[in-house]
């Protein structure tokens, strides 16, 4: 008999059909919460340092205390992912404003919040898109003006995901005034025919992909060039490949946008070695150089550092504005 699936509720390791959360959860009545994937691999968690710190900013940047420094957080992933016996998967971790009287305003500072995980088993590697390429549309973006902060409030990225599956396509890429801002769960990016990778610059108006971030990087050290702009549709659609990044996705070719063909309709060269690449990378580390290198012995892979736009002021729960970010 197989072990029942565990979760991680406000301190409790518990069964899955044990774990339950109130119906004043601030996060089920207004989706008033942060959430962070982290992905799995050889049973090991894929540049978690970046995807906390990344965690640890958007909850500044709503005025949500973080409940664990990262060394907690990343104690309690690996916990989990043992008890669940996950090897290559995700884990999915999020934090909301806590359980109060339903009141837009903000509860008392000292509510606790809701820290929830769990994980997930799934192919990452020998992802069989990935080998025939994916094909995407392009929707209107239909999202709020802080798309920096990883918020739980997920409508207009759901409602572009069912535009993707209702079209027969895995992604949709949503667009704002002609240009792509990014798709509905991952980066996007387009090389053009004279071999420059193309993605839109860091902004309150899309979120600061951790895997973007590695991948621009190994991009870097093979001799790319990449360049941080505003692409139209138009562009896209003429560019000689295409492909999207994510922590599941790592780099997923594009072989078709809106139903018409890119480069030569089939994975391009440069997706594939960058997947190839970032793989090596999320196993064990990669040099300069492009030699991999035995795998650390710590629990999680650090790939790269995160990056994040320049914050805004927002409201904290006292009433001040917020101050730096993580």
């Amino acid at each position: 008999m197989a072990s029942p699936r565990i979760v991680y509720l406000n301190g409790e390791f518990l069964p899955f059909d044990q774990a339950r959360v109130p119906v004043m959860d601030r996060g089920f009545l207004f989706a008033d919460g942060i959430y962070e994937v982290s992905a799995i691999i050889e049973g090991r968690l894929v540049d978690n340092a970046a995807h906390l710190a990344r965690l640890d900013r958007s909850l500044s940047e709503i005025g949500i205390r973080n409940p664990h420094d990262a060394a907690e957080w990343e104690r309690l992933q690996t916990e989990l992912v043992a008890k669940n016996g996950v090897v290559e998967g995700l884990v999915y971790m999020q934090v909301t404003r806590g359980v109060y009287e339903r009141d837009f305003a903000f509860p008392p500072a000292d509510t606790p919040p809701t820290v929830m995980m769990f994980t997930q088993a799934k192919t990452v590697i020998a992802n069989t898109l990935a080998e025939t390429g994916a094909k995407v549309v392009t929707v209107e973006d239909l999202r709020w003006k802080r798309r920096d902060i990883k918020s739980v409030a997920l409508l207009a990225q759901v409602l572009a995901k069912q535009a993707a599956a209702e079209a027969g396509v895995a992604e949709a890429w949503m667009v704002e005034d002609g240009a792509v801002t990014e798709g509905s769960s991952s980066t996007a990016f387009i090389a053009t025919k004279d071999g420059r990778l193309v993605t839109r610059p860091l902004s309150t108006a899309l979120l600061p992909g951790i895997t973007r971030a590695a991948v621009m990087r190994l991009a870097a050290e093979t001799g790319l060039t990449v360049e941080e702009r505003l692409f139209s549709v138009d562009e896209a659609h003429a560019a000689s490949e295409a492909f999207y990044t994510s922590a599941s996705a790592f780099v997923m070719p594009v072989v078709a946008i809106d139903g018409r063909p890119i480069g030569e309709g089939v994975p391009g060269p440069v997706a594939r070695r960058l997947r190839e690449l970032y793989i090596a990378m999320a196993r064990g580390g990669i040099e300069a150089g492009g030699s991999v290198v035995p795998q650390p012995s710590t629990p999680s892979t650090v790939i790269a550092r995160p990056s994040f736009p320049e914050r805004a002021q927002v409201p904290s729960p006292m009433g001040r504005s917020t101050g730096s970010g993580a």
